[in-house]
């Protein structure tokens, strides 16, 4: 008799289980194939590794409040939760409450169900989730190669007849020097087109080439056998660094060979129309020298001669020799600006492409002088370190010291003829610009770094988003504090979707993507999809293009239209940054 009633209460047990299940389990079906995706369910859209801090941010939805993880290939229900209570305000003032569902890791494809409202875009769990973004990241730089014919092997629907081949480059009136005349002509091939045009300038690929050959040099293991699928692939040289070779080549060609100072960039006259690159022959040159490019590229020399020692050893001692000659001409010439307009005053023809101007060489001479001393240790580059300023710049192309800082820290085991005391400053200062980045993170709408203070919001703010990145990558190598590798992991959930917009900002990843970015490559074939692995401008509230914004407030200040130079350009001094930031976790990871 006992053992009856115990029956009848499990069975009955078990019936009110699944009561409880039925509203769910009746729905489970329907949810994956009818709920439409809903715009205001922000997350991460590639996806999130299994033990890392999982948050989707749901905006100007007051009443919803249970939410699912939904599994595609299961067709089946594999978390719950709630939104949290408490709401915050994102910068234009809509409300926003967070899912945090990171206790769920189990690998897999989903999506995020928010009962009666709609589902997300779908995203991945996996160890490796970042992989894939993290080549093509690398492999846009390859796209951007300048005298290349882009085969079909490796570059397959974007393949390309070459152009530029820059093999008769004219001296600018204003680059004149001895054995060097107004109108004659010099070779300056390879190289990576800078951004949305087809021009090359030293200042802006000096931080671009000293970003990648950081990130090689904080993981080279990872770098050993990661496949780009570029030319020269399958040599015993890693792809990132044959990449960035390509590159460097070109900036040995723009060094005076008689005094060792470095021309500004190579140039059209005025900006080349919307055409592929072979059809855009106009006539290109090389002008004024200036001490800012001259400082960058004696920096990136210097890195480059320690880097490629074990792979070209005769390079190493090229590029060392250019390091030392560029470094000579800028200490003698300290005051060489880029001033553009008052050039044009003076020479013929007016030179209108991008200025990359600037009001003061210090910190390229910081960023140059570090890099000589870690690659020498010659005790005359520290004399020129002694009393430079250490607070804390996030870098730009504009500012580069902490690149020279970034080396000195990586590099502190073996310069122990540094000062300890000064050594001790500049990791504090770096710490202490971490944690300041990461104040006020739990204020924001959607929880990222990038938010915290609305003057991020700037030209190329995404750039502004990685570069954070990575001084908080530098902050957890330092410290080991987690928190620091959660707020980078935060600046990446950010650029790929849980932001004001709603947007990925890098071509090809992503549901939702930019199609239309301002980059000739991509509006040269408009039958195709946007080269992908570029991540575009980002939002900036200045939109000094003049094209039609949705929305003027700082974080929702993109627009993904061709004409968007402000907002939507891709640049070679932003996709390093980014790709440090994707391929550095990924290397953590492993």
């Amino acid at each position: 008799m006992q053992l009856k009633i115990r029956l009848l209460k499990e069975i009955k047990s078990v019936l009110v289980y699944v009561l409880l299940l039925a509203p769910w389990a009746c729905k489970a079906p329907e949810v994956d194939k009818d709920l439409p995706f809903h715009e205001s369910i922000r997350l991460n859209q590639i996806g999130f590794y299994p033990d890392q801090q999982k948050i989707a941010v749901v905006v100007d939805s007051e009443n919803a409040k249970d939410y699912i993880i939904w599994d595609i290939d299961k067709r089946a229900i594999v978390f719950e939760g709630e939104l949290t209570e408490g709401v915050t305000r994102t910068l234009s003032g809509r409300t926003s409450r967070i899912a945090d569902f990171s206790k769920f890791s189990q690998s897999g494809n989903y999506v995020f169900l928010l009962r009666g409202v709609g589902k997300s875009h779908p995203f991945q769990i996996r160890a490796d989730v970042n992989q894939e973004l993290g080549i093509a990241s690398l492999k846009a730089f390859y796209y951007q190669r300048a005298g290349m014919e882009m085969e079909e092997a490796y570059a397959g629907i974007w393949a390309r007849p070459l152009g530029h081949p820059d093999e008769e480059v004219m001296i600018h009136p204003s680059a004149t020097s001895p054995g060097r005349n107004s109108g004659d002509l010099i070779a300056s091939p390879k190289g990576w087109y800078d951004a949305g045009d087809y021009n090359k300038y030293v200042v802006n690929s000096g931080i671009t080439v000293g970003t990648l050959l950081s990130l090689f040099e904080d993981h080279p293991d990872y770098f050993e056998n990661l496949d780009l699928n570029i030319p020269e692939s399958g040599d015993q040289v890693p792809d990132l660094l044959d990449e960035v070779r390509w590159n460097l080549d070109w900036m040995l060609t723009m060094q005076d060979p008689a005094d060792g100072g470095v021309y500004h960039k190579l140039t059209t006259a005025k900006f080349e129309g919307m055409v592929a690159p072979h059809l855009a022959v106009s006539q290109r040159y090389v002008v004024a020298k200036s001490t800012t490019a001259t400082f960058d590229f004696a920096a990136v020399m210097a890195q480059a001669s320690r880097v490629y020692k074990a792979y070209f050893p005769e390079e190493s001692v090229t590029y060392l020799k250019a390091a030392e000659k560029a470094w000579n001409w800028a200490k003698k010439n300290p005051d060489v600006l880029y001033r553009q307009n008052e050039m044009n005053d003076t020479y013929d023809p007016d030179v209108v492409t991008g200025t990359y101007g600037d009001g003061s060489a210090e910190d390229e001479r910081i960023w140059a002088a570090s890099e000589l001393f870690v690659t020498t240790h010659n005790l005359s580059y520290w004399d020129e370190l002694a009393g430079a300023d250490q607070t804390y710049k996030l870098p730009s192309w504009n500012q580069v010291a902490w690149l020279g800082y970034y080396t000195l820290l990586r590099h502190q085991e073996n310069i122990s003829l540094l000062p300890k005391e000064w050594m001790s400053t500049l990791e504090i200062n770096l710490i202490s610009a971490a944690r300041s980045q990461l104040e006020g993170l739990g204020n924001t709408g959607f929880r990222s770094p990038m938010e915290t203070n609305p003057g991020n919001f700037i030209w190329g703010s995404n750039a502004v988003a990685s570069n954070q990145g990575i001084l908080l990558l530098y902050a957890y190598r330092q410290t080991k504090e987690q928190v620091f590798l959660s707020g980078a992991l935060h600046n990446l959930d950010y650029i790929l979707g849980r932001n004001a917009t709603g947007y990925s900002y890098i071509t090809g990843f992503g549901s939702k993507t930019p199609l239309h970015p301002h980059h000739r490559l991509a509006e040269s074939r408009p039958d195709l999809p946007p080269l992908p692995g570029y991540i575009v401008g980002g939002p900036n509230p200045g939109q000094q293009d003049g094209c039609n914004y949705p929305s003027s407030f700082a974080d929702e200040s993109y627009t993904d239209e061709t004409c968007s130079y402000a907002s939507n350009e891709i640049a070679i001094n932003w996709n390093a940054p980014f790709a440090y930031l994707a391929n550095s976790l990924e290397a953590l990871q492993k």
